[in-house]
């Protein structure tokens, strides 16, 4: 038995399964502060005899095993958990291996190995909701140097009709202050769900998506472009990035047929959960890549 973590800005998933993504239970946790959330994390996997236990965090969290601070939440503006030394917690809870990484690059490499890019050795995993995050596998790996990536803060260019200063705390109108969830309910006044007829809202969003698309693409060449989080259960998205991307990329390289090459994922809401069991596995020297 293995357990997974998909530590998300509202709720902690929980998960005991085995190492071919099957989950045996789950359990959701509110996500308030380490001293409320973490001794219920506790409690669950206490009920079973896991080997070890993976870890697919909201960040940015610091993944280099050399550093010091390594297995910590960073910068996070979400009140306590700032600084927060995740890894060390949940060993000191649990006495098991624990993998860590971002949520993003756990979903990654879920879709790798049982979803969507099955069988492919690179794919990016985009989640579009209350953030923006994406994860890639490149060459079977889970892609990471300095820190793990942080592409939903790259720079687009504003749609010529969004007058919208942007979001992001950070950096105001970057991909995640222009094209998050909160940044779609402040600008036009009503969350996503209550927006489906206005076709507007979603020709904006796919203009802002298919930018970054284009870049990723660019530097990344990934085989299979996954979308996934809230915002793209608005399926009437794709339609404007498959519009908008030919343009943009004007044929300076060939894209492959767009409806099969940017795609929902193929373990629908449970890519985190079964990738955070493959980050679980591959503590114990079995797993951890696309391979």
């Amino acid at each position: 038995m293995l357990g997974a973590i998909e530590a998300g800005g509202t709720k902690f998933v929980c998960a005991v399964g085995d190492e071919s993504g099957n989950i045996v239970e789950r359990v959701q946790i509110p996500t308030t502060v380490p001293s409320e959330t973490i001794p219920q994390v506790r409690t669950f996997f206490q009920k079973y005899q896991i080997r070890a236990i993976g870890i697919g965090s909201f960040g940015p969290i610091d993944v280099n095993p050399g550093s010091a601070t390594y297995g910590n939440i960073t910068s996070t503006p979400k009140p306590g958990w700032k600084d927060y030394p995740f890894v060390q917690e949940i060993k000191k809870a649990l006495g098991v291996p624990v993998g860590f990484n971002t949520d993003v690059n756990a979903a990654a490499l879920g879709e790798a190995i049982f979803g969507a890019a099955k069988g492919l050795d690179s794919c990016l995993y985009i989640t579009v909701g209350t953030g923006i995050g994406a994860g890639a596998v490149v060459q079977g790996k889970l892609l990471q140097g300095l820190s793990h990536p942080e592409m939903g803060h790259i720079l687009v260019r504003r749609h010529p009709e969004d007058h919208y200063n942007g979001k992001c705390p950070y950096h105001s109108d970057c991909l995640e202050g222009l094209a998050a969830g909160p940044a779609i309910e402040e600008r036009w006044g009503a969350k996503g769900i209550e927006l489906v007829g206005r076709t507007e809202v979603w020709e904006m969003e796919g203009y802002y998506i298919a930018q970054a698309l284009m870049q990723y693409i660019l530097v990344l060449s990934p085989k299979k472009i996954i979308l996934g989080g809230g915002v793209m259960h608005q399926k009437q998205v794709f339609s404007y990035i498959y519009e908008y991307l030919p343009e943009l990329v004007n044929g300076y390289v060939t894209l492959p047929e767009l409806s099969d090459y940017i795609v929902s994922p193929g373990l629908g809401n449970d890519a985190g959960i079964i990738g955070s069991l493959l980050l679980a596995k591959g503590t114990l020297g079995t797993a951890g890549t696309a391979e």
